[in-house]
């Protein structure tokens, strides 16, 4: 199956699965040609995530010219000495995960009179090897943000542990956001989005189930 294939198929999925919510599919872009994105670009797709940022530029700086709409989602680890090049092409991040990395990104929207809409990743499983805000921590690290910064944050994002049930972890982020405050959820990859639709995610992250 070629990617416009593959894209459609994930599309009829997310519409046949969603009933109570918006779901909007991010095509994860990492690694792939101008050609490729394209094709979906051409088709009406808007939304595509990297999680690179230097790497990525480049190449969005040229397919931004093809759709003025285009939304640019920065889904990886965000080093605070890359936080001025993510701030000036993105429009979202998924990764809010310090209070470092939160001063930093304020200090950049003032310089650069911009707003982005935020994320704060949740390391629900209080992983060592991962990044996030443990749970204990999710509320006053909202407040913060919210309140002391003026950061856009609109939701939470979750990246299961690898060999456990994602259900379990979803239902947990979905718990927390209801607790505080929170519309969106950005969770479920190629190989969960599914089961991240139907526990209320609203935004997801797909890219080897299109780009095969």
């Amino acid at each position: 199956m070629n990617v416009l294939s593959n894209f459609n198929s994930v599309k009829e999925e997310i519409l046949k699965i969603s009933v109570e919510q918006e779901v909007n599919l991010i095509v994860v872009t990492k690694g792939q040609s101008q050609d490729e994105i394209k094709k979906l670009i051409n088709v009406g797709q808007i939304h595509f995530g990297e999680n690179r940022a230097f790497e990525s530029i480049n190449k969005w700086h040229e397919l931004s010219k093809l759709n003025q709409n285009l939304k640019l989602h920065f889904i990886g680890r965000l080093q605070t000495n890359k936080v001025s090049q993510v701030v000036k092409y993105y429009s979202f991040i998924h990764s809010l995960d310090s209070p470092k990395l939160a001063l930093e990104i304020y200090n950049e929207e003032k310089e650069q009179n911009k707003s982005l809409k935020y994320f704060i990743q949740v390391n629900l499983a209080d992983e060592v090897q991962k990044s996030g805000i443990s749970k204990k921590e999710l509320k006053n690290f909202i407040c913060y943000c919210k309140k002391d910064l003026k950061l856009n944050v609109i939701g939470l994002m979750c990246i299961p542990p690898v060999n456990e049930k994602s259900e379990n972890y979803f239902l947990q982020l979905k718990d927390l956001a209801l607790d505080n405050n929170l519309k969106e959820l950005s969770m479920g990859m190629s190989n969960d989005y599914q089961v991240a639709i139907r526990n209320g995610a609203t935004y997801i992250r797909v890219g080897s189930k299109i780009f095969n």
